[in-house]
């Protein structure tokens, strides 16, 4: 046994690969501006010799200065100081709230003109292309909880644009938990963990996120999506993104049309379910990122569809909803959804905290052609994105951190602050000036100048909202109808198993009251499920709301089920359960999954070469079932005593997470009969059958099986 443990050691250090491969070499990419200018921050160490920040080449760096073998270590060590120092310091403050994110640079490239509506440059000549970094996170969570809470995922957007940096920060989720930014910190110390103990991490499951979400009604929207399988997604490479707030698009004759944008994945929108999420965040906590990362390594670029919907301003009250209300969506059916443009991410980080961290997002980032709405929302996000980053980044020139950097020229009269990296020349430091021929100067709007969209306001100041604000519960209604009856039913579970962890009876039961305005069926079922009374609508009912009209209770909004979703196999993972000792063909079957896009893991007990020749990918004790897409089982005529012990786990986490099955051999004491038959499920003598299995992949999940929540 020791001989063979011998040799497969060896085998995989030959076929390990040392550095990631040459991502300029991968289908053809080639560098944009951005990249282009990130290459020239980049250090190789590679043949140098060592030196300190200063450049000072180092002979020793294993031991610090001593008077004597034995004796203190003397102060006069400045190597051993200045690397003690900037490691104390090497840690910068993580964001209070999308803490934990990963990143990737790609390439927008704009497929309608849409001149009519915007002079945004980007967004204005068919074809252009224009370098862009994202970064996706979750919300609650610190920099090191993991990768799949029950959360929202950002989904914030840089374009470099040769009229400057340009900013769109989103969610995958397309309303927001609250309608004025003044709130924003409330919502954050409640979704955060409780000040007195710390906990729970990542996870909205206690008492202060549900009694902040039942004491402020207009949650209840976002809250349904929350709730739904929206919140586990199964890859970031496929969920949505949405802007969010209303913005205006400003076209070369000042006209104004409202606009919102959303990018939607090429691959679908696909989800978990709750009990597979458990299972995966304790198997591998950084799956998502890692998911994305390999994605991109590998050349399986994702790909989103870039989408507006526009109104005109002359339509802005047309609604039985406030259009500059961010809890609210814009029904597609009532505002057409068109797509301008494609997102490709194309090229992985080369340093995580120079790019991912050190990226700072602001809503207020535009360019000619876009301006703002009075959403009271995003008025206040305008302040509050480039203030969190004075203190994170440290002072106010955290444009000049390459990440942030624009790829056109800067030129003002600001000076100094912490980390000028900078020399301006000249004497002057201030506007206007006859000095160097007053420049810089003023460009003006036909030049490229940014000016501001002119709206006409007649108002008094007060501190209020408009009625058109107030009803809560219809679109949270309609979002919940439009769902399957599959969906619907997690919702249930969701609602159930987070306030089963409320403590405080009062908070389950006024949430159970809200919720009633939602669906007086889901309420109930929430009621029994967690010991609540009956739901009691008008009660939980706030006063300061107003009632949804029939009309707007008959909305409904079908593009947000993931019902008729279908799959592409494309980078679907499918584990192959096999046995070390077996003869079959994993060749053929191999080719024959990658021939269709899907990525086959062979799982056995050693990680060797099977017989035919093809690498093994997991050991059994290293690869969780729910950490593959769909599972083949290669039942051998003798099965080792390796191949029994694990099987029947990998079996039922496939059947009972709804995924495709496919058992090659004697299934017998592998699934029970009355399984065998069920959908989504093959049993067959050999591997003939494929293009069925491929056919069950595209389909993903089969709920019609008795599965998990």
């Amino acid at each position: 046994m020791a001989k063979k443990d011998d040799k497969n050691q060896k085998h995989n250090f030959k076929k390990a690969p040392l550095t990631p491969p040459d991502l300029d070499k991968v289908k053809g990419v080639a560098d944009n501006d951005k990249q282009k200018q990130l290459k020239n921050h980049k250090v190789d160490n590679k043949d140098q010799a060592f030196t300190t920040n200063k450049g000072l080449k180092i002979a020793e760096d294993e031991f610090s200065l001593k008077a004597g073998e034995r004796g203190p270590t003397l102060i006069e060590d400045f190597h051993f100081r200045e690397k003690m120092q900037h490691f104390d310091h090497e840690r910068i403050p993580e964001r209070i709230v999308h803490a934990r994110g990963v990143g990737a640079h790609g390439v927008f490239k704009c497929t309608k003109d849409m001149s009519e509506y915007t002079k945004a440059g980007l967004f204005t000549e068919e074809g252009k292309e224009t370098a862009l970094f994202t970064r996706i996170s979750t919300v609650a969570g610190f920099r090191g909880s993991t990768d799949t809470p029950r959360d929202v995922r950002g989904f914030a957007l840089k374009f470099y644009t040769d009229e400057g940096n340009y900013d769109l920060v989103g969610n995958n989720m397309p309303v927001f938990i609250i309608q004025d930014a003044i709130k924003f910190p409330d919502f954050v110390h409640a979704v955060k963990p409780e000040p007195d103990t710390e906990v729970p991490q990542a996870q909205s499951a206690h008492d202060t996120f549900w009694d902040f979400v039942s004491r402020n009604q207009e949650s209840a929207h976002m809250t349904m999506w929350q709730m739904s399988d929206r919140a586990i997604p199964r890859s970031l490479r496929m969920i949505d993104g949405f802007g969010i707030h209303t913005y205006r698009f400003v076209n070369a004759e000042g006209k104004g049309t409202f606009v919102r944008f959303q990018w939607n994945p090429q691959l679908g929108v696909h989800s978990r379910v709750w009990d597979e999420t458990l299972k995966v965040s304790g198997n591998d906590p950084d799956s998502h990122r890692k998911d994305l990362y390999d994605a991109i390594d590998e050349g399986d670029y994702p790909v989103w569809d870039f989408c507006v919907q526009l109104l005109p301003e002359e339509k802005e009250f047309d609604f039985d909803f406030d259009i500059l209300d961010p809890t609210k969506v814009w029904p597609e059916e009532d505002i057409e959804k068109i797509k301008i443009g494609e997102i490709t991410l194309n090229k992985n980080v080369d340093n995580y905290f120079a790019e991912t961290e050190q990226v700072a997002f602001n809503p207020g980032n535009v360019v000619p052609g876009i301006d703002f709405s009075n959403d009271p929302l995003l008025q206040g996000r305008l302040f509050s994105y480039t203030d969190t980053q004075l203190i994170r980044l440290g002072g106010p020139n955290f444009a000049q951190i390459p990440i942030n950097r624009p790829i056109v020229d800067v030129h003002n009269n600001q000076r100094d602050g912490w980390h000028q990296h900078m020399i301006p020349k000249g004497p002057v430091s201030y506007m206007k000036s006859t000095i160097d021929d007053q420049s810089p100067y003023y460009a003006k709007p036909e030049e490229g100048g940014y000016e501001h969209y002119q709206e006409k306001i007649d108002a008094r100041k007060i501190q209020a909202r408009a009625d058109s604000f107030r009803d809560h519960f219809s679109q949270a209604t309609a979002f919940y109808k439009s769902l399957s009856e599959v969906e619907q039913e997690h919702i249930k579970n969701a609602f159930s198993f987070e306030l089963a962890k409320v403590k405080r009876p009062e908070i389950r039961q006024n949430v159970v009251d809200m919720f009633a305005n939602v669906d007086e069926d889901l309420a109930k079922e929430i009621a029994k499920n967690i010991g609540a009374d009956s739901p009691d609508a008008e009660r939980g009912f706030d006063p300061a709301g107003v009632k949804p009209t029939k009309e707007a209770l008959k909305v409904r909004m079908p593009e947000f089920s993931q019902e008729k979703t279908i799959f592409k196999p494309d980078t679907l993972k499918v584990g192959i359960y096999s046995d070390d000792e077996d003869d079959f063909d994993f060749k053929g079957l191999t080719k024959a999954l990658k021939d269709k896009k899907a990525k086959p893991e062979i799982i056995q007990e050693n990680l060797q070469d099977t017989k035919d020749g093809v690498m093994v990918t997991h050991r059994y004790e290293t690869v969780h079932p729910v950490l593959e897409d769909a599972l083949i089982v290669v039942v051998p005529e003798k099965p080792s005593h390796d191949f029994k012990k694990n099987v029947g786990e990998f079996v039922d986490e496939t059947f009972k997470h709804y995924k495709p099955l496919w058992i090659i051999g004697d299934a017998t004491d592998i699934l029970a009969e009355d399984k065998q038959k069920a959908d989504g499920v093959m049993v067959t003598k050999d591997s003939k059958e494929i293009d069925k299995f491929i056919e069950n992949l595209t389909k993903q999940r089969f709920w019609d099986r008795d599965g998990s929540i």
